[in-house]
């Protein structure tokens, strides 16, 4: 990782979002919490304009039905705005929501084998929710895979409320 392929600051924009669980929070903190700690990030040139170089804010937030990453230098200054469909999403998402319903559940009453079985449910849905943001990111902004399931976490986040 370079010091200018990186986030060094995530905001997300929930305003008008109903306010998220305390699980869902907590997954909030500790997502932007490892992703700051970890991060490879590159915004793509496009349209022959020159990227500034990192590292970026960026902040996330869903506008008119779409996921929108609000990318910024650590000055302020505009580096990029990608806008994705949610419909890819979705049922990743959802699926991701049930089996970490079914997750939470477990710990408070099952024994650690059951509970570990539902957990590997949960990190291969999570790793494909992250597969397909790396596909919606391509040719626009470059993760590795442990970015990609960050914030793949964080845009369930956003979903939650949207």
């Amino acid at each position: 990782m370079t010091e200018t392929g990186r986030l060094s600051h995530v905001e997300i924009d929930d305003t008008g979002l109903p306010a998220p669980t305390p699980e869902i929070e907590q997954e909030r903190r500790v997502a932007i919490f490892d992703l700051l700690e970890d991060n490879s990030f590159v915004p793509e040139m496009r349209e022959d304009r020159a990227v500034p170089p990192g590292p970026y804010r960026l902040n996330l937030s869903i506008r008119e039905g779409r996921l929108v990453l609000d990318i910024r230098t650590e000055a302020g200054d505009p580096a990029g705005e990608v806008h994705l469909s949610l419909g890819p999403f979705r049922q990743v998402v959802k699926d991701y929501f049930q089996i970490c319903e079914s997750y939470f559940d477990a710990v408070k009453k099952l024994p650690p084998s059951q509970i570990e079985a539902i957990d590997m449910g949960r990190r291969g849905i999570h790793n494909e929710g992250a597969r397909i943001l790396q596909e919606r990111l391509e040719g626009k902004v470059r993760v590795d895979i442990d970015t990609a399931r960050r914030l793949f976490t964080l845009i369930c986040v956003l979903h939650f409320g949207g």
